[in-house]
C-alpha cells in the first residue's frame, strides 16, 4: 500500500513537473515517455528502495537487534543453529526477490498517474501520449531498473541484518543500531545508486 500510494504521487508530481516545460515547447506528447524513463530507470528502484529500507530494514535490524541483546543468537548457537543461516539467509533471499516485484508495481502506478495527468491536466491526445511511450521507453529501461532493484534488495537485507547482529547495550542499543542501520543504508543506496547508473550508461 505505501508503494502504491507512493508510486502514484511521485508519477503524477513528475508528470506536472515535466509536463510545464514540455508545454512551453510544445512537446506535451513526450510526458509519457520522459515520465517512463524516469521512474523505470532511476525513480522506481531508488525511491522503493528507501522505503523498503525504512519500513522492512527498520524492522529487520530491531528484531535481530532485540535477539541480540536478549542473548537470543547465543543461545542459537549454543544449540548449533547458525543465525548466518536463520536469521540473514532467508532475509537476503526475500529483499532480494521482492524488491524488483515492488519496482514493477510502483512502475505501473506512476505511469498510470502519468496518464491521468497527461489527458486531464494537459489535454495529451491519448493515442499520442502511449505510441510516444511505447517508442522510447524500451525493455532495456525497465531492466535497468530491475537491476538496481535487485541490488539494493541484497544491500537493504544484508546492511539491515548486520547492525542487528551487531547490536549492544539492552534496549538503547536497539534503537542506536536501528536508526544507524536505516541512515547508513540509504547513503548507501545514493552512492550504489550513482555508481551503477554510471556504469549503465558507460556500457
Amino acid at each position: 500500500m505505501i508503494v502504491l500510494i507512493c508510486g502514484f504521487f511521485i508519477g503524477a508530481a513528475v508528470s506536472l513537473q515535466v509536463g510545464t516545460i514540455f508545454v512551453i515547447f510544445g512537446a506535451e506528447g513526450m510526458l509519457g515517455a520522459a515520465n517512463g524513463k524516469a521512474l523505470s530507470r532511476e525513480l522506481s528502484p531508488l525511491i522503493t528502495g528507501f522505503l523498503l529500507a525504512g519500513r522492512a530494514g527498520a524492522a529487520i535490524t530491531a528484531e535481530i537487534a532485540s535477539m541480540k541483546v536478549n542473548e537470543q543468537i547465543d543461545a542459537m548457537e549454543a544449540m548449533a543453529v547458525d543465525p548466518i543461516d536463520y536469521l540473514v539467509v532467508p532475509r537476503l533471499i526475500a529483499g532480494v526477490v521482492m524488491l524488483p516485484m515492488l519496482v514493477g508495481i510502483f512502475n505501473l502506478v506512476g505511469q498510470i498517474a502519468s496518464v491521468i495527468v497527461g489527458v486531464m491536466i494537459f489535454d495529451i491526445d491519448q493515442g499520442a501520449f502511449f505510441q510516444k511511450m511505447t517508442t522510447i521507453v524500451t525493455p532495456e529501461d525497465i531492466w535497468s531498473g530491475l537491476q538496481k532493484a535487485v541490488i539494493f534488495g541484497g544491500i537493504i537485507s544484508l546492511f539491515s541484518c548486520k547492525f542487528g547482529l551487531e547490536a549492544s547495550g539492552g534496549a538503547k542499543g536497539v534503537g542506536v543500531a536501528t536508526t544507524t542501520s536505516v541512515v547508513t543504508i540509504l547513503l548507501i543506496l545514493l552512492f550504489v545508486d550513482f555508481g551503477i547508473t554510471y556504469i549503465q550508461i558507460a556500457l
